[in-house]
């Protein structure tokens, strides 16, 4: 029989506690709105949708007429429909993980090592640190979507040194001095973020919580007598504190930029960058790579050593960390999110509701489609059969294959397409 190579997937769902409840959370309704045999119970987090071949959620194909039932299991029979750049350069494997991620509480403020640093840490703890793979990651919103990207240029810093005596009392006098004597000298501003954010970082808990404490019981009636704590990121502080109270990771909002997404706005996190999400509900792709240092706002194993030694302590503004995505100059309905790094490229398709026949232009790559809005059926050579696209439908597409989508909603269409393009 004609081997297919277009065919449609049941992805896994991750339940993790920082995850929006029930219908609230985008990863839910696109679960139901793909499977209408999917239930959704109401009081549980829905927080991951993977659409991808990881071993922690490899997706299940949905055509019985296909002898494996894990998207991993068919590429690994069939190689070749990873395109053969792809499946050369990245021995066989499909190099990105897709990812739809619904956030209620913050997620830990963490950074991703570059391969070098990985093998190091998977040669040292393989418990921790499970693989020897680098993690970029983009984030694309969906709604509305708030993180902590990067460190905040100095002169913000100094600002709340001055604003937040707790905040300065964690860094010290010491520390804050050498900051404020290196603003100009990149080198010497590097060197003292790093100097203040490790003793932060490193004080005992007892120390953290009380000087906490201070600071939300201020903001707090501050708050309740009419005062504007805006100054101070008074609002976010508590709803940090109440997310993870006594936790060292509130006070990073006083280091790193707090970005904020409107829908289709992305940003790329590099290798070393620290960040956190907060809120909201975003597109994910990444290198496929569980490899991840944190140092607060979690439950999870924290290595503050490792996360202080490596992070990346450049200043720059909140601004500089939304990533520009661009117009395919071949397609008016594609924009592009081609982040620095070979391991995935992002396509989002916005088909207008004027447009009733599109096609998925082929490219060199496997790659994974997820409609977002609207219903469609397709059609391609490789499918052998018709498709029902509808919201929440995942599409894996073998390397040179196209798609015919005939549209059947009134108000157009939202896909979003991950591929390699090397």
């Amino acid at each position: 029989m004609e081997e297919v190579r277009v065919f449609p997937l049941t992805c896994a769902v991750q339940n993790y506690a920082w995850g929006k409840v029930g219908l609230d959370s985008e990863v839910a309704k696109l679960v139901i709105g793909g499977d209408a045999l999917a239930v959704v119970e109401a009081d549980k987090p829905y927080a991951e949708l993977w659409m991808g071949a990881h071993p922690k959620g490899d997706a299940q194909i949905k055509d019985n007429r296909i002898a494996q039932t894990t998207l991993g299991q068919w590429i690994a029979h069939f190689p070749a429909c990873l395109g053969s750049k792809v499946k050369d350069t990245f021995q066989g494997q499909l190099p990105f993980l897709f990812k739809v991620l619904s956030v209620n509480t913050a997620l830990s403020i963490q950074a991703h090592p570059n391969k070098e640093l990985a093998t190091r840490l998977h040669t040292q703890f393989p418990e921790h640190y499970p693989d020897t793979n680098h993690k970029p990651e983009m984030a694309i919103a969906l709604t509305r979507f708030e993180g902590l990207c990067g460190f905040r240029p100095v002169e913000e810093i100094l600002e709340f040194l001055e604003k937040v005596p707790e905040f300065h009392t964690l860094v010290g006098h010491g520390a804050a001095q050498e900051l404020r004597g290196g603003v100009g000298d990149a080198d010497r501003t590097s060197q003292a973020l790093k100097r203040c954010f490790t003793r932060m970082m490193d004080w005992e808990k007892k120390v953290v919580v009380e000087n906490l404490n201070e600071l939300v019981k201020r903001v707090t009636e501050d708050a309740a007598a009419g005062k504007d704590t805006s100054g101070i990121s008074g609002d976010l502080l508590l709803r940090l504190h109440s997310q993870y109270p006594g936790d060292i990771g509130c006070f990073s909002i006083y280091f790193l930029n707090h970005v904020v997404l409107n829908p289709g706005q992305a940003m790329f996190l590099g290798a070393n960058e620290p960040h956190a999400y907060l809120y909201g509900d975003c597109i994910e792709c990444m290198a496929c790579s569980d490899n991840t240092v944190r140092a607060g706002l979690t439950p999870k194993y924290i290595d503050v050593n490792t996360l202080c030694e490596m992070l990346n302590y450049s200043p720059a503004p909140a601004s500089s960390k939304i990533f520009p995505c661009l117009q395919d100059p071949s397609d008016p309905c594609v924009s592009m999110y081609n982040p620095p790094v070979p391991d995935f490229t992002v396509m989002r398709i916005q088909i207008p509701a004027s447009v009733k026949q599109y096609n998925i232009s082929p490219v060199d790559s496997a790659s994974i489609l997820l409609v977002i809005e609207g219903e469609a059926t397709g059609t391609s050579p490789a499918a052998l059969s018709d498709l029902t696209l509808t919201r929440g439908s995942v599409l894996f597409v073998s390397a040179n294959e196209s798609v015919s989508l005939h549209i059947t909603s009134q108000s157009g269409m939202t896909l979003f397409r991950a591929c390699c393009l090397l």
